[in-house]
């Protein structure tokens, strides 16, 4: 009578017979065995799909060119905005109006207004009128026009009073108390000259006597003599 097998040698013999099996046919993973019911059905290896390498090539390639086209547009600078452009007016500046005024007011003389301006916008800008002036014959409403003449508190000289008429005398230019636009009316005396005659009168005080339009520089002997018939001291 032969002895039994000892119960320990029966896995190892089993996994044996299993291991031919697997030699026999590779294809194998799980061969079922008397214990198949207890580790459930057999399971198959997921096997992944062979691609050509042409397709591999391909593939490769277009993920190269979509990482450098996401590189490249990473790195290309944000578009500037297009500068504000400032506007230009084509439109011609309003133009100036120079007129005269005279009279009872601070700084009488020219004054320059802008278009549009009316007599008490000259006023105010000949330094405004003195204290107790009489304004009953003057339009403060009146819209200025270039060249006038504005006679604040006096009367104001006749519409036919282009110049003297003839056999009637002009009246002399006190030089102690004209301004720079009556000087400048004198013949031969511009508004440089003008502006020596009051420079010099306030540096060195009234003058005494017609002669001493001498001292003025730009006034010489021919032009004294013109001047002597039309100034007075």
């Amino acid at each position: 009578m032969l002895p039994r097998p000892h119960q320990d040698s029966l896995p190892t013999e089993r996994l044996a017979a299993l291991a031919d099996k697997v030699r026999a046919d590779p294809t194998l993973v799980y061969a079922r065995s008397e214990d198949a019911d207890e580790h459930g059905p057999p399971r198959r290896r997921f096997h992944l799909p062979r691609l050509p390498r042409r397709g591999l090539l391909a593939l490769g390639v277009a993920v190269a060119c979509t990482v450098i086209g996401l590189g490249s547009w990473w790195q290309s600078p944000a578009a500037e905005p297009a500068p504000d452009l400032a506007l230009v007016s084509t439109s011609s500046p309003a133009p100036e109006l120079v007129v005269n005024v005279v009279g009872e007011v601070a700084t009488p003389g020219l004054v320059t207004a802008p278009s549009g301006a009316r007599v008490a916008d000259a006023i105010r800008l000949a330094g405004g009128m003195k204290p107790g002036t009489n304004l009953h014959n003057l339009n403060l409403a009146r819209k200025l026009t270039d060249g006038e003449q504005i006679a604040v508190g006096i009367p104001p000289p006749p519409p036919d009073a282009g110049g003297p008429q003839p056999g009637t005398p002009q009246p002399k230019l006190n030089l102690n108390s004209a301004t720079p636009t009556e000087l400048d009316a004198l013949p031969g005396v511009g508004p440089v000259t003008a502006q020596r005659i009051v420079d010099h009168r306030t540096r060195k005080g009234p003058f005494a006597s017609v002669d001493q339009l001498r001292d003025v520089e730009g006034i010489g002997e021919s032009k004294l003599a013109k001047l002597s018939d039309l100034v007075h001291t």
